[in-house]
């Protein structure tokens, strides 16, 4: 199988194993990483992923030798329908050709970048919400070359996340971006040596676990959801996103303070 999940308690590694094509994307392995990254999120005692390419390569994009076999075919990507109004997590309105790219998780998922995360595996990388990458790894829009446009999300979230000058570089050059520079303009929180990435996301994985979930998954949904908003419906959001953490979470966390833990900025002894 080339996909795969690790389990170390909250903390859930899905593993796409296929190092022969340097984790290059085909229908099965999206298919398979679209499945996995769903039992997560429904899993009720999972709370962080790793999303981690075995081998030394993230993903070197969707497999172009499986595209290039298409040519004079029907589109195979004719069949997704990803008009508004969907649910956002079910059918092909949520399943893209690189997989996971359009689900809407509830949880946090986290990228270990070793080697190559190019095209769409740039994509993918870009669809996590932290990224950790060794550093000797490196991004860029590669399908730039070939014609091959960007449609798991890369035009959307990179000038989110960096910004419409820098991602506009990016987007019309394809060049690549080593992990010095994605530090530097944002495109990754955290470098590690080569060959620690992963070890890196799965410990700040634990660190996220230990919080309260229901408050940690509200402000998250909230950042998500508020981004572009007009300032007073972003408020709005954010309070009716939140406002039942207080009830699960916040009231005991109070509790847990009043009693002597976390005090000072402690983050080692909350509960």
């Amino acid at each position: 199988m080339n996909v795969r999940i690790e389990k170390n308690g909250p903390v859930w590694t899905v593993i796409h194993d296929r190092p022969q094509a340097r984790n290059a994307m085909n229908p099965e392995n999206a298919q398979a990483l679209y499945e996995a990254f769903l039992e997560f999120d429904a899993a009720p005692d999972a709370s962080v992923a790793v999303f981690y390419g075995a081998g030394g390569a993230f993903c070197a994009g969707y497999d172009l030798k499986r595209v290039g076999e298409m040519e004079g075919r029907e589109n195979p990507n004719a069949r997704f329908d990803f008009s508004p109004g969907g649910d956002g997590n079910g059918g092909d309105i949520a399943r893209a050709p690189m997989g996971p790219s359009r689900l809407e998780l509830s949880k946090p998922v986290i990228a270990a970048v070793e080697g190559p995360a190019v095209a769409g595996g740039m994509e993918l990388a870009l669809w996590c919400d932290i990224r950790v990458m060794a550093d000797d790894a490196y991004f860029g829009v590669y399908c730039r070359r070939w014609g091959v446009p960007l449609i798991d999300g890369g035009t959307v979230r990179l000038p989110r996340l960096i910004g419409q000058g820098r991602a506009m570089d990016l987007i019309l050059t394809g060049r690549k971006v080593e992990a010095d520079e994605a530090l530097r303009i944002g495109l990754c929180e955290y470098v590690t040596p080569s060959g620690g990435a992963r070890e890196k996301a799965e410990a700040l994985a634990r660190d996220i676990a230990r919080f309260p979930q229901t408050c940690l998954r509200a402000d998250r949904r909230s950042a998500l959801k508020g981004h572009g908003l007009p300032v007073r419906e972003a408020l709005a959001q954010e309070w009716y996103g939140g406002k039942d953490a207080v009830t699960t979470d916040a009231i005991a966390g109070a509790a847990r303070f009043k009693d002597g833990l976390g005090r000072h900025g402690d983050f080692d002894r909350i509960r």
